[in-house]
């Protein structure tokens, strides 16, 4: 399956870049197979995006907040449609396998957009009894244009939950989807402008240094939005603080697991590798990649986890019967290899399962690697602290409670946290002493549109995926007062 080459949407035409040069996008799971290409947006494209946008803000914010939900159902609906096919292109260009991960993203993102599109109506403000002389009240306003960027893992679901956010609030928006996996979002793109007004969302493909950096310096850019890398979070923040911009930004996270005797059971066992996203290759900020386990459980729980990833097949993403895919390119399984060796040669280090990909064999034609367990980890090692975004679990043995919510806590990280035990109270005790933003009690699966999404300390500002995080992240408030007796 060959996608093609596809354009890039600025003011609703499909357009090249203005240099004429493009990029190759790659199936991570036939090394060296390109299966599409995309233009190799620049300074001078952006730029086009941006003023499309300001110039369609000025008619896209006096369209009511109910019409802009309707609008947003439509594109819901249309989606679903389509969702078979936009799932194909997610797992071409992921390695994503189709049956547990590309088709659900795209059916989530089709609820994203019905999510926001019903809540539309809720974007009001609030009077303020200042007595029978005075009437004040508050509005919710939009922001501007919009600057957001996608990474690669999740594509068409984090591109849709930007879009749908900033555009029903009544923003316009610049999308710059990752070089490494924009095909499906264009496809998304291609939906939504056949129901938006034209500039209200335009998308631009390139790199982050040529393409990303110059959309967050743009100064008619008002908002920025990213979801990625803390280092290059970093980069976004420090462009949005030169013009005093608001930002959102959902980072890395290193999540704890924490597993009490009592949830010794297979069931906890399937969650645990759930919240660990192995059918995702490890490749998501919410992964529970570290996991404490009590030291009166340990050998058995992990016995019957091993057991249980072993039977994961691995393969061919479009195959209806792989569990798990391939990582997206050579460098980040570089990354994860150096991060696997590194942790298996650490003094007291137990390799359970998995390990460095294989050299030959079906496997070898791709970016593969076996979901990996290391056992007998130290809370201090690079291993247990850095996010390697790969399919690699490190267990640490616990035996008090504050001892294990201390280790889970001795991170830079804090974005999700999943707790498993019988006892309500002991588990929400933990909950409350997690700095996580984002925590699952006895479940492990992902985040569901209404919930608040969004991180502590390293882990990102600003929440997403609600409709509080929509009013926060994408309107401004403006009180005003009026005198009744002048």
């Amino acid at each position: 399956m060959e996608v093609g080459r596809k354009l890039m949407l600025i003011n609703g035409q499909w357009v090249e870049s203005g240099v004429d040069e493009w990029i190759s996008v790659e199936n991570p799971a036939q090394k060296g197979s390109i299966v599409g290409e995309v233009p190799h947006a620049k300074a001078a494209d952006v730029d086009r995006a941006v003023l499309a946008a300001a110039k369609a803000f000025e008619r896209w914010r006096q369209v009511s907040a109910r019409e802009r939900g309707k609008l947003m159902i439509r594109i819901g609906e249309a989606i679903e449609a389509k969702a078979e096919a936009i799932a194909r292109i997610t797992a071409l260009e992921t390695g994503n396998a189709i049956r547990t991960q590309s088709r659900p993203e795209a059916m989530l993102t089709a609820d994203l957009f019905r999510y926001f599109g019903g809540v539309a109506s809720e974007i009001k403000g609030e009077t303020i009894p200042l007595g029978e002389q005075l009437l004040s009240y508050s509005r919710r306003e939009p922001i501007g244009v919009v600057g957001g960027i996608v990474p690669w893992n999740s594509p068409v679901g984090l591109a849709a939950l930007k879009i749908a956010m900033a555009i029903t609030a009544g923003n316009t928006l610049v999308l710059k989807p990752s070089s490494e996996a924009p095909l499906a979002v264009l496809e998304l793109a291609r939906i939504c402008s056949e129901i938006l007004p034209n500039g209200v969302l335009n998308v631009v493909t390139g790199t982050g240094s040529e393409c990303g950096i110059p959309l967050a310096r743009h100064p008619l850019v008002r908002k920025l939005s990213f979801t990625g890398s803390y280092e290059v979070g970093r980069t976004i923040m420090e462009a949005a603080a030169e013009r005093i911009v608001p930002v959102t930004l959902e980072l890395g996270g290193k999540s704890p697991q924490i597993v009490f005797p009592d949830a010794d059971e297979p069931q906890v066992v399937e969650g645990v590798l759930l919240a660990m996203r192995f059918t995702r290759q490890g490749q998501s900020c919410t992964a529970g990649s570290r996991l404490f386990l009590h030291e009166s459980i340990y050998d058995s729980f992990l016995e019957k986890l091993v057991k249980k990833l072993k039977a994961l097949k691995i393969g061919d993403p479009l195959d209806e019967s792989t569990d798990m895919g391939a990582l997206i390119n050579q460098t980040q399984l570089d990354k994860v290899c150096a991060f696997v060796q590194e942790g298996i040669q650490q003094k007291g280090a137990i390799l359970l399962t998995g390990g460095l990909p294989p050299q030959e064999g079906p496997l070898s034609l791709g970016y593969f690697m076996e979901p990996t367990i290391i056992g007998n980890v130290k809370n201090e090692w690079r291993i247990a602290r850095e996010e390697i975004f790969g399919p690699v679990l490190v267990v640490i043995s616990w035996k008090e409670e504050e001892e294990a919510i201390r280790m889970a806590n001795e991170s830079h990280y804090g974005l999700a946290a999943f707790i498993w035990t019988h006892d309500i109270g002991k588990a929400l005790r933990t909950a409350h002493q997690i700095e996580s933003g984002w925590v699952q009690i006895n479940q492990g699966v992902g985040i569901v549109p209404g919930q608040s999404y969004g991180g502590f300390k390293q882990s990102g500002i600003g929440r997403e995926y609600s409709l509080e995080g929509m009013l926060e992240s994408f309107t401004q408030r403006k009180s005003i007062t009026i005198n009744l007796q002048f």
